[in-house]
C-alpha cells in the first residue's frame, strides 16, 4: 500500500495498558490530537485499563487478553487491519507496520542487567517466562519481519535492532523523546515555593531521583554516591515508587509517587539517573528543560543530547561510583549551573515535544517506503 500525505486515513495505535503518567501515554495522545487535526482518523487497540475519556481521538477496539503473548495473540483474532489502514504498534506485537521502539530491545535490557545480579538472581531469571514471551515477540517483529518499519527513540536502540536482529538499519527511523519544555522553565519563585514544600534548606544541594523500576534506573548507585559526598550539604531526593527499605539512607529523602513532577524538578539543583538501561530517559530531558544538570551514563540514550561539562555529566558504567560522586562534585559548584543553565534550555527547545510530534507525522505519513498491508 503506498501512503500518499494527501489521503484521509485511519490510524490504528497499538497499546497495553495504561498509566496516568505514562510517557508513551502523553505521546500517544499527542500525535493521535495532530493526526486528527490534520484531518485524519484514529482508532486505538488497548485493554481495559485504558479509560474511554482519555481517548478522545476516535474509537477503541478493546483486547481482553493482557498477558504479552495472549495479548499479541488476540490482536491477531480482531484482525486490526480491517479496521485501519495503517497499524503502529507500542508494544511488541507479531507484526505490524510501524513498531515505535519506546520501550528499547528486551534481549539489549537482559544483558546489560546480568552484570549487576547475583547468580542466584541470574537462575532465578531463567525460569521467569514472561521474559520468553518478551524476546518471542521481539523476534517476531525484529528478527522475522514481523514489522515493516520501526521507530526508535535513540541511536542506542537503533544500533541495537540492527546488532541484535539484522533488521535493516534504512528501514529504521531515529525520533527522540520530547518534552514540553514551556511546562518546566526555571523561575525563582517557583524553585523557592518548591523548595520550602519539600523542606530544603537554603545551602543545601538538591540532587534529585526521578522515576520507577529503582532497580534498572540504578537507585543504589545514586545513594552510594551521594554517601561518598561527606563534606557536602548534599541530599538525594527520590521521587517515584519502589522499595524505600532497600535504599534507606540518612542522606535520602523519599518523595512517594508525585503527580506533578515540576515540583521536585523545581526545588531541585542536580539530576542524577545512574541508570543501567534506559532507551531514552523522558525524566533527563525534563531535568533538562528545567535547567538542571544531567548526570548520567551512557545506557541511557539521552545521553546522546548531553555534552558532557555543559549540560552533564555521563558515566561508561552505572557502578561507577566514584565517577558518579566526582560528577556531584563538579555540579556542586553553583556558578558551574548557572553558566551551564542556558545551554540546557537551548538544548531542551531542540528536542520540544511539537518537533517530536511532527516528525513522527512525517515518517508516518510520508515514509519513502510506506507500510505495505501485513493482511497478507
Amino acid at each position: 500500500m503506498q501512503v500518499k500525505a494527501s489521503e484521509k486515513l485511519n490510524i490504528g495505535f497499538v497499546r497495553r495498558g495504561f498509566s496516568p503518567s505514562g510517557g508513551a501515554e502523553a505521546y500517544l495522545r499527542r500525535v493521535a490530537g495532530a493526526l486528527v487535526a490534520a484531518g485524519h482518523e484514529t482508532t486505538l487497540f488497548t485493554t481495559k485499563d485504558w479509560p474511554e475519556k482519555e481517548w478522545a481521538f476516535g474509537r477503541i477496539i478493546r483486547v481482553d487478553e493482557e498477558k504479552p503473548i495472549a495479548f499479541a495473540d488476540e490482536l491477531e483474532r480482531i484482525d486490526p487491519r480491517r479496521n485501519c489502514d495503517l497499524l503502529v504498534s507500542l508494544e511488541r506485537v507479531w507484526r505490524c507496520d510501524f513498531f515505535r521502539a519506546g520501550d528499547g530491545v528486551h534481549r539489549a535490557w537482559l544483558e546489560r542487567k546480568a552484570q549487576f545480579e547475583t547468580k542466584l538472581t541470574k537462575i532465578a531469571r531463567r525460569f521467569n517466562s514472561k521474559h520468553d514471551a518478551i524476546l518471542r515477540l521481539e523476534k517476531a517483529l525484529l528478527g522475522d519481519g514481523g514489522a515493516n518499519r520501526v521507530i526508535a527513540n535513540s541511536a542506542m536502540v537503533r544500533d541495537e535492532i540492527v546488532r541484535y536482529y539484522g533488521f535493516a538499519d534504512d528501514a529504521i527511523d531515529l525520533i527522540r523523546n520530547g518534552v514540553r519544555v514551556s511546562d518546566f522553565g526555571p523561575a525563582p519563585r517557583k524553585r523557592a515555593a518548591a523548595r520550602a514544600q519539600l523542606r530544603i534548606g537554603i545551602d543545601d544541594i538538591a540532587v534529585l531521583f526521578l522515576g520507577s523500576g529503582w532497580e534498572r534506573k540504578g537507585l543504589r548507585f545514586a545513594v552510594a554516591a551521594i554517601e561518598k559526598m561527606r563534606d557536602q550539604r548534599m541530599r538525594l531526593l527520590v521521587a517515584g515508587r519502589g522499595n524505600q527499605r532497600k535504599y534507606r539512607s540518612g542522606s535520602v529523602t523519599f518523595l512517594g509517587e508525585i503527580k506533578d513532577v515540576r515540583l521536585p524538578l523545581a526545588a531541585a539543583d542536580i539530576f542524577i539517573l545512574p541508570t543501567v538501561y534506559d532507551p531514552f530517559s523522558n525524566a533527563s530531558l525534563e531535568a533538562m528543560a528545567a535547567g538542571l544538570p544531567v548526570i548520567t551514563t551512557r545506557a541511557n540514550g539521552c545521553s546522546e543530547i548531553i555534552e558532557p561539562k555543559v549540560h552533564g555529566s555521563v558515566m561508561d558504567r552505572p557502578d561507577d561510583v566514584n565517577g558518579l560522586r566526582d560528577a556531584l562534585h563538579f555540579w556542586s559548584d553553583e556558578s558551574r549551573r548557572l553558566t551551564a543553565r542556558p545551554a540546557l534550555l537551548e538544548r531542551a527547545t531542540q528536542f520540544d515535544l511539537s518537533c517530536s510530534v511532527a516528525h513522527t507525522l512525517e515518517v508516518l505519513l510520508h515514509s519513502r517506503e510506506s507500510a505495505e498491508s501485513t493482511s497478507g
